[in-house]
């Protein structure tokens, strides 16, 4: 029998030329897009290290004011990611892809240029859309080319060359705020970023929408009539037990981050840290996210879903809880958290995004998609107002304790609800082959679309 992953499948439309899943097959693709991708994360990182203390310290705000600019952004991805994932059944990838890219053109300017904090909010309605559609569209076009034998792997190359090019941009931003002041100079490199990634966009991305339907006509299960986005966000968000369980996953990892983004460079400062020691500590965590994630990815594909995930998400915790727990000396506390939070984050990131995939058809899938990471990118901006919020009340250090504490309790709804999904092993649900098509032998709560 042939590999699914590496099956040929003929023209499905007029015009429509002769794909093969895999990623040996589509290797140019694949790596252009991890190209893409690494601009796409480095629009993130213009914000890590700088922006929280262009808000302390030149606009002289408050920790829930400053956590506004990621509540602004973490809402507005988390949006466009479900509204992303629903008009792919009407707009090409490429399409998506683009407009993503000219949304994000200002943003540099406004970050460098702005006048007051209402500039820095403003680009980042702006930067949520331009998250919200590339990131989104690197993800999908991805999942397509590869085929279901190896998409862990291809996320976590997706999601390592994303948080490579956080993890390069918030060190590089720090050094430039060392040398040339906290703006306009870091937040300049975003020119070359946006402008370089619509160019790749517009002039080499391929539309990966053929590649999608090659994987449908070789599915166990046909799709049946597609279901309404309303049911979609149901089972993603609460019918479907293992995909609520992924979802809250998602949240809670993402909530964790914008905890830290907002929280940690203001309280390392105020510990004694320089702005480039800051650096150092907000590169280290997207860095070891993203060295870890092609291996994760791959970890994933072997033993499964469950395990990396539940795992990850108590390494995240205890990466939290070292940095809350050692300020008395804070650039040492915050650099072992910030390993242990970036490890932690590898294993679950890609992980996640895999195990939707593996419970959806692909009929459907970049719509659940949506669902989930408008689930995960919500995370952002609750974590910045929790720990906004927390920091007014109590402390900066209270606050890294409350998500290390949210952080340890979705590792265990995680480990308590989620079932296996990989398509090879126990446990996998509905989707392994046609002896599962009974709705008979169905598990409860992982019936597919099917009539």
């Amino acid at each position: 029998m042939t590999r699914p992953g590496r099956t040929r499948w003929p023209a499905g439309t007029s015009g429509e030329t002769t794909v093969q899943l895999g990623l040996r097959a589509n290797l140019g693709q694949f790596i252009l897009l991890a190209i893409v991708n690494f601009f796409v994360g480095g629009m993130v990182g213009l914000e890590r290290t700088v922006t929280p203390l262009v808000g302390s310290e030149q606009f002289h705000l408050g920790e829930i004011a400053i956590a506004a600019f990621v509540v602004v952004f973490g809402f507005t991805k988390a949006i466009t990611n479900a509204v992303g994932g629903a008009i792919t059944a009407h707009h090409t990838r490429k399409a998506i892809l683009v407009a993503g890219w000219i949304i994000g053109l200002p943003v540099p300017f406004m970050l460098a240029y702005g006048p007051n904090w209402a500039w820095v909010i403003a680009a980042n309605v702006l930067l949520g859309v331009n998250q919200g559609l590339t990131w989104s569209m690197t993800v999908n076009m991805k999942i397509d080319l590869i085929g279901p034998a190896r998409r862990g792997f291809a996320l976590g190359i997706n999601e390592t060359a994303g948080y490579l090019g956080v993890a390069v941009t918030a060190l590089v931003t720090g050094y430039l705020a060392t040398w040339f002041g906290l703006r306009p100079a870091p937040e300049l490199l975003g020119v070359g970023y946006v402008i370089a990634g619509l160019a790749l966009s517009v002039l080499a991305v391929r539309d990966t929408a053929p590649w999608a339907r090659a994987e449908a006509r070789q599915h166990p299960r046909q799709a049946g009539p597609h279901p309404p986005f309303r049911e979609i966000a149901r089972r993603v968000s609460w019918t479907d037990r293992t995909l609520a369980a992924v979802s809250q996953a998602g949240l809670v990892n993402n909530l964790n981050d914008g905890l830290v983004w907002v929280v940690l460079p203001v309280l390392l400062v105020g510990h004694g840290v320089s702005v480039t020691g800051v650096g150092y500590v907000k590169a280290l965590y997207p860095f070891m996210w993203a060295a870890g994630m092609i291996g994760t990815g791959h970890l994933a594909d072997r033993i499964g879903r469950k395990i990396p995930i539940v795992s990850g998400m108590l390494i995240q915790a205890a990466g939290l809880a070292i940095i809350s727990a050692g300020i008395s000396n804070a650039l040492a506390a915050g650099l072992a958290g910030a390993f242990l939070l970036g490890a932690g984050t590898s294993l679950v990131y890609p992980t996640l995004l895999a195990a939707v995939s593996d419970a959806t058809h692909p009929d459907w899938r970049a719509a659940a998609l949506g669902v989930y990471r408008f689930w995960r990118d919500s995370g952002y901006a609750i974590g910045a107002l929790i720990g906004g919020i927390t920091a007014a009340l109590a402390s900066l250090d209270a606050a890294i304790t409350v998500a290390a504490i949210l952080t340890a309790i979705s590792g265990l709804l995680a480990w308590a609800f989620m079932d296996e999904t990989h398509p090879r092993l126990p446990a996998r649900g509905d989707i392994a082959g046609p002896d599962v098509t009974s709705p008979a032998t169905r598990p409860a709560g992982r019936q597919q679309y099917s009539k």
